[in-house]
């Protein structure tokens, strides 16, 4: 957690620990260089407030205290003579248990198959270690990552911070509940339809989808060009951070588009004269009426700023069917790489939705690719019109754990309630979500900043802009 409230909720006593698991990366590196604080105490707090907060949330599917005080020790010994490795040497982090970690088991949410042992880190793990990253352990997961709820048959249910008999989303859900909690200040996730942007916003914290290809991939995922590999942080600046470390190309990733992350400190950003669109009605369902108004006050505040406000509707072009084919497809190669007699292990919920897909053909999944295209190019081309899109993060606030969607809700798949984040998987724009405001009862609700491919850097001042406005 990161304000008051939630110190309250957790029920934890403000001492030095505490205030060592609220700093941000950037923080902590003042902190090592003045020597005010070591890598090795950050560390040993962060690991404490793991443990301490696994009970109640279910975060972490590994605590490495071992691994990560090592890791610390050698940090420090840098910060001590003078030769960090990068500004996040020695933050504390997290990798959701999907993501290749060398010395760890990775479950991917699954007692279908065997966990695996890398004999390599992912490409965005081995240049998070490279630059002197603390790794405290392995977040959950839904299985395979397949939904944006996290709860799985091999770990069981993820609570959300905030309210513990709610989701926080998935699905990196463990990755967002490790942030808003303060166990780590890095937390790398993975998003093929919303995955970062969805427990970030159920979680009240930051999280960057970054544009495709800007982090690269390895092994591929299962959700082949939708999936997204990228931050969930307390600040917009540690998400930069984050990116700044994992961006750039590896020869592993041979679906990486040859365009570049451009590194430049974060800038102050004037909403003054910028062209916004404002995408309020998502493809599929309705907007929950509170996270409606929470933001549409948001864009008011952009439009006081001096930012030009033009609403934004989507084509119509069946974005709903057009990804659950793209998805489910992915999602049905994934459960059939799964031995026969193992399959009555996979998430009963996976399997009634790749049932649904088994009637589509080979033709249906190409009429979708070539619709995915078409879309993209319009995604593309608005971003001549636009500075950038504003939109709700999440149609809805969160609801209860242990369940895919809001009941009564009439709902049958996750992505009916995911529509302002799937479709910027289809067209790969960067995107980033940060906290607006709560509901009446306290639950997170998110804005959503989108700009043009490679234009992440955009999205990251607009976002950090935003929260100075709204402090």
């Amino acid at each position: 957690m990161t304000n008051s409230t939630a110190k309250t909720k957790l029920g934890a006593p403000l001492d030095d620990a505490d205030e060592i698991c609220r700093l941000s990366a950037a923080a902590l590196a003042r902190a090592f260089a003045s020597r005010a604080l070591s890598p090795v105490e950050a560390a040993q707090a962060t690991l404490a407030r793991a443990e301490a907060i696994q009970p109640r949330f279910n975060a972490f599917t590994e605590i490495d205290h071992e691994g990560a005080v090592a890791a610390a020790r050698r940090s420090e010994a840098r910060w001590r003579a003078g030769a960090p490795l990068s500004p996040i040497d020695g933050a504390p982090t997290t990798i959701k248990d999907i993501v290749w970690v060398v010395g760890k088991t990775i479950g991917s949410g699954s007692k279908a198959c065997e966990p695996i042992a890398p004999t390599r880190d992912a490409p965005s793990v081995a240049r998070l270690r490279r630059a002197g990253a603390v790794v405290l352990g392995l977040t959950t997961t839904p299985e395979f990552g397949w939904k944006a709820v996290t709860d799985s048959p091999r770990t069981g249910v993820t609570s959300n911070p905030w309210n513990d008999a709610l989701t926080p989303g998935g699905s990196s859900g463990g990755a967002a509940v490790a942030a808003a909690t303060g166990a780590g200040a890095l937390h790398l996730g993975t998003d093929g339809g919303g995955s970062i942007r969805i427990p970030a916003t159920f979680a009240g914290v930051v999280g960057l989808k970054p544009t495709f290809g800007q982090v690269a991939a390895y092994p591929a995922s299962a959700f082949g060009t939708l999936a997204h590999v990228g931050p969930l942080t307390r600040s917009v600046e540690d998400a930069k951070l984050m990116l700044d470390v994992m961006a750039g190309r590896d020869p592993t990733d041979w679906s990486q588009p040859p365009v570049q992350y451009a590194r430049r400190d974060l800038r102050p950003l004037d909403f003054g004269g910028l062209r916004i669109g404002y995408w309020r009605t998502p493809p599929c369902g309705a907007l929950d009426a509170e996270v409606a108004a929470a933001c549409d006050a948001a864009v008011k505040r952009l439009a006081a700023a001096g930012a030009e406000i033009e609403p934004l509707t989507l084509p119509d072009v069946g974005l709903l069917g057009l990804f659950n084919t793209l998805w489910l497809a992915s999602a049905a190669r994934r459960v059939r790489s799964v031995p026969e007699p193992r399959r009555s292990l996979i998430d009963p919920n996976l399997i009634d939705a790749v049932k649904r897909f088994e009637t589509d053909s080979a033709v249906d999944y190409v009429d979708a690719s070539v619709r995915r295209v078409e879309f993209g190019s319009w995604m593309e081309a608005l971003f001549e019109r636009f500075d950038l899109v504003v939109s709700p993060a999440v149609m809805v606030p969160p609801f209860d754990k242990g369940r895919d969607f809001p009941v009564g809700s009439g709902m049958k798949i996750w992505t009916e309630w995911a529509g302002f984040s799937f479709p910027v998987n289809l067209s790969q724009q960067p995107a980033c979500v940060v906290p607006c405001a709560r509901t009446r009862d306290e639950r997170p609700i998110g804005l959503q900043f989108i700009a043009a491919r490679a234009a992440d850097d955009r999205v990251l001042e607009a976002a950090a802009a935003y929260g100075a406005l709204a402090a």
